[in-house]
């Protein structure tokens, strides 16, 4: 007597659903940032966030644990992209010059793709640092200070950039600069981020360049 075939279990959709499920959690991480933005971390609680997001609260927590789990991930995925940028930049060998253009290029780029993150960023990273969860916060900053303090320097010691600049001050002024733009700047406007940054260079560097 022939005996049934048992059904077969088949993965066929898995990775599609496995997207799908990244896709929406991506969304709600995009939805979160906006909101902490927007209203300040500490003003904001995971009923707000799942209110804007067009679900209950207790469905948010199948995504996330809490709302410092979505911080942190929303920060960690700005700065790890941002140092990705940097790092490919660092690593050209390029001239003084042409490492500030490119460092202040792709600031404006990531504000492009991460405006709510740096805002969040801008504002709340002060307090966030005092937190174990949030140290890698100041991390950044060391290394963003390293950063752009070793390509001022350079230029300095180079001819490219006159050599009484304060570059302590000059360091402050630029990163104070590019990256408030995350608070008027909106993806999708009339001027790209390669523009504005390049008007944003002709006037800096008018300022700090050596005259013929």
């Amino acid at each position: 007597m022939p005996t049934k075939k048992k059904p077969q279990v088949t993965t066929a959709g898995r990775p599609a659903a496995g997207a799908a499920q990244a896709a929406r959690r991506r969304e709600l991480l995009d939805t979160a940032a906006e909101v902490f933005a927007e209203q300040g971390y500490n003003a904001t609680t995971v009923r707000k966030i799942a209110d804007h997001a067009g679900m209950l609260a207790g469905s948010l927590y199948y995504h996330f644990d809490s709302k410092e789990s979505m911080l942190e991930e929303i920060l960690r995925s700005f700065l790890d992209e941002l140092w990705d940028g940097y790092d490919t930049v660092l690593d050209a060998s390029l001239g003084p010059r042409e490492t500030l253009e490119a460092l202040v290029t792709e600031s404006f780029r990531e504000i492009d793709r991460h405006r709510a993150a740096v805002a969040i960023y801008q504002k709340e990273s002060r307090q966030l640092v005092a937190q174990e969860r949030f140290a890698f916060l100041a991390d950044s900053q060391r290394r963003f200070e390293t950063a752009w303090l070793a390509t001022l320097e350079r230029g300095v010691a180079a001819g490219a950039f006159r050599a009484d600049l304060d570059v302590r001050l000059t360091y402050r002024f630029v990163r104070d600069t590019v990256w408030v733009a995350a608070s008027w700047y909106r993806p999708g406007g009339h001027h790209s981020p390669e523009e504005i940054a390049r008007q944003y260079l002709s006037m800096v560097l008018d300022g700090i360049a050596v005259r013929e």
